[in-house]
């Protein structure tokens, strides 16, 4: 939210919401937060938990990066949070040019997922397998392998190639341990 530079006035949606965690944090400081996920159940503990916390500026919508149809002002930002890769890349695209339709011009996009360099992939992978199985045990390595093997990650080419082509400019990216990447974008033009 600081790198976002995120102020009492702005409009945040948060794409994958999920527990609803960060929306809540974000509900503290802006005007409004739409929380979106495509998990009915998951948005009802969002809903409950923000409820009990006295957090009552977020409005919970059911949808996802290819469903969710945004009526409210544009946002001045837009975040999402190891939901991207749900996506194959193809669809990354169409789901990045709509949430450059949901933004102002000049809006800014925060990305955190799992985000591949090109160098080592399958070291960097294991490393990462191995050192959540350390954190977390089998399950968590079960987990991590079983994302590998049926869900989308992407090269970091790849998506710098799919935010400037969905008129997104890159204000910074890490890719930590080669796998986890985070981008601060702004819609351009």
């Amino acid at each position: 939210l600081d790198s976002l530079n995120v102020s009492k006035s702005d409009i945040l949606i948060d794409l994958g919401a999920g527990t609803g965690i960060f929306a809540i944090q974000a509900a503290l400081r802006t005007e409004k937060v739409y929380a979106v996920d495509v998990s009915k159940a998951m948005l009802s503990h969002a809903a409950d938990t923000a409820k009990s916390e006295g957090v009552s500026n977020i409005v919970f919508c059911h949808g996802g990066f290819l469903t969710y149809e945004h009526d409210g002002q544009l946002a001045n930002h837009i975040t999402t949070t190891f939901s991207l890769h749900h996506l194959p890349d193809f669809w990354k695209g169409v789901a990045l040019r709509r949430m450059n339709q949901m933004l102002k011009p000049g809006g800014n996009m925060y990305i955190h997922d799992v985000i591949l360099v090109d160098k080592d992939p399958l070291k960097n992978i294991s490393t990462l397998i191995e050192k959540l199985a350390v954190a977390g045990g089998d399950t968590l390595r079960e987990d991590t392998e079983k994302h590998f093997k049926e869900e989308y990650s992407t090269y970091d080419w790849v998506m710098d190639d799919l935010l400037s082509r969905s008129n997104f400019s890159i204000k910074s990216k890490d890719i930590k341990d080669g796998v986890l990447g985070t981008y601060y974008c702004t819609k351009a033009g």
